[in-house]
């Protein structure tokens, strides 16, 4: 409930005021960034809600108003991220960067939780790994795996756009936090009692959704002990069938490192994993697949070529549980060492 009044709060319309039918008072929203990238899935994502019947709002009025402020953005030449203008702020401001739709998406029966692994052996297979990594398949139920996804698809939460090639990011305290997904990282303490179990909390979740085609990705760690990553995506919408997953080093970022370096600077994490000889493991995309392993580990998105449509954008769901050794972690994600 908490997370839903501050998600609320930041990224309110004024066609949804309200949350379980109490008024959010009036406080500072957070800022809405314009990127070409961003408006061309919004546009892709009305249009998908538009298919599945969406009638709360005039989608077509919408559509023409969101392509307007495309058609005019690119005209500008201007590919930077950048506050809307006064014009498309008329236009779009009511709901751009805006949660006007959540998919209602409940909690299951437990046992209707996980697909068909053992979390016993998964557990002793990430520490009988001399780095720390398990990849477990048939991660989620079946139907556990199409709400997930359709949550995904079809709520209006992926406001993060400051990533290259047109990533968008969903974050926890801005609305990406069905019950779904708070059960998934409950039960995981449970399925791992030794890894995570009691002593390390969920200190964050995302969702990241691509456009069909990127390079590697710069590596980078993580500021948690553990991270579980998985993919919702279908395989028929990847094009490169040893590709598309995950890349992981065998070397963890320096302690001496602070957030900003071993999680954004590229060329330095490189000059690094050249100067240790560091070697990588690919783990290639399957949806419903995870990989867990150990967040101080290098790792970067693989190269991807997936089918273009909306339905076949690349979606994975990460989840990071404790803090990395020796390190204290503020609210807003950064990091310092102790």
């Amino acid at each position: 409930m908490i997370a839903n009044v501050l998600a609320a709060t930041l990224r309110s319309c004024q066609q949804y005021p309200v949350v379980d039918g109490a008024p959010i008072r009036e406080r500072k929203r957070a800022a809405a960034f314009l990127t070409i990238e961003t408006l061309s899935h919004d546009i892709e994502q009305i249009r998908y809600l538009q298919r599945r019947g969406f009638s709360d709002l005039d989608l077509v009025r919408m559509i023409r108003d969101y392509e307007r402020v495309l058609t005019s953005a690119i005209a500008s030449g201007v590919r930077e991220r950048r506050p809307l203008n006064d014009e498309e702020h008329e236009l779009i401001g009511g709901t751009y960067g805006r949660t006007w739709n959540v998919r209602t998406t409940p909690r299951v029966k437990s046992t209707s939780l996980w697909g068909s692994w053992d979390p016993r052996f998964a557990e002793s297979q990430y520490f009988e790994s001399q780095l720390g990594i398990c990849v477990i398949d048939d991660f989620l139920s079946a139907h556990v795996l199409d709400e997930l996804r359709s949550y995904c698809l079809e709520s209006t939460v992926w406001f993060a756009n400051r990533y290259a090639h047109g990533r968008l990011g969903a974050f926890f305290r801005e609305g990406f936090n069905c019950p779904l997904l708070t059960q998934i990282a409950e039960e995981l303490r449970v399925a791992f009692p030794l890894l995570i179990g009691d002593k390390h909390r969920l200190l964050q979740l995302w969702g990241f959704k691509y456009s069909s085609r990127q390079p590697v990705t710069h590596a980078h760690a993580d500021f948690a002990a553990v991270n579980l990553n998985f993919w919702l995506t279908p395989d028929t919408a990847n094009l490169s069938e040893n590709s598309g997953g995950l890349v992981i080093y065998d070397v963890e970022a320096p302690a001496d490192w602070d957030f900003n370096t071993y999680n954004k600077d590229g060329g330095r994490i490189s000059l690094f994993l050249l100067q240790t000889g560091a070697r990588s493991i690919s783990i290639p995309y399957r949806a419903n697949r995870a990989v867990l392993f150990n967040s101080d580990l290098f790792h970067a998105t693989q190269r991807l070529n997936f089918r273009p449509e909306y339905e076949n954008r690349r979606l994975n769901i990460t989840m990071l549980f404790g803090r990395r050794s020796g390190v204290n972690v503020g609210a807003d994600g950064s990091s310092r060492v102790r």
